[in-house]
């Protein structure tokens, strides 16, 4: 599984999907994960709707985290086949968090 994390240092989940100019991407296989790459994403930071930037940015990824997304973002996601989620923190813990979310729903 590939996951995208909205992040503006690599070390936390800190950004609404709308607003990440760079995606934190990691690799998980057997409840590890393995940093992949730092990706850049050209958005005006002042501009609305560019969620969408973002999932196109990710379109090898299975799960975009992200503090929040707005509805298109949504749409847009589901549409690639993509799953949004929200959350916030160190990097390390909101990928745990969701690999042990993962592992408990699919249980």
């Amino acid at each position: 599984m590939r996951i995208a994390l909205a992040s503006s240092n690599g070390d936390a989940v800190d950004l609404h999907l709308g607003k990440a100019v760079s995606l934190a991407i990691y690799d998980v296989v057997d409840d590890k994960f393995d940093f992949v790459e730092t990706r850049k994403v050209a958005i005006d930071k002042n501009a609305k709707h560019q969620g969408g930037d973002v999932i196109q940015k990710c379109s090898d990824c299975d799960v975009i985290i992200s503090t929040q997304h707005g509805f298109k973002s949504k749409i847009k996601a589901e549409d690639a086949g993509i799953k949004l989620v929200s959350d916030e923190g160190p990097v390390e813990e909101v990928l745990q968090r969701y690999i042990d979310h993962y592992n408990f729903m699919n249980s």
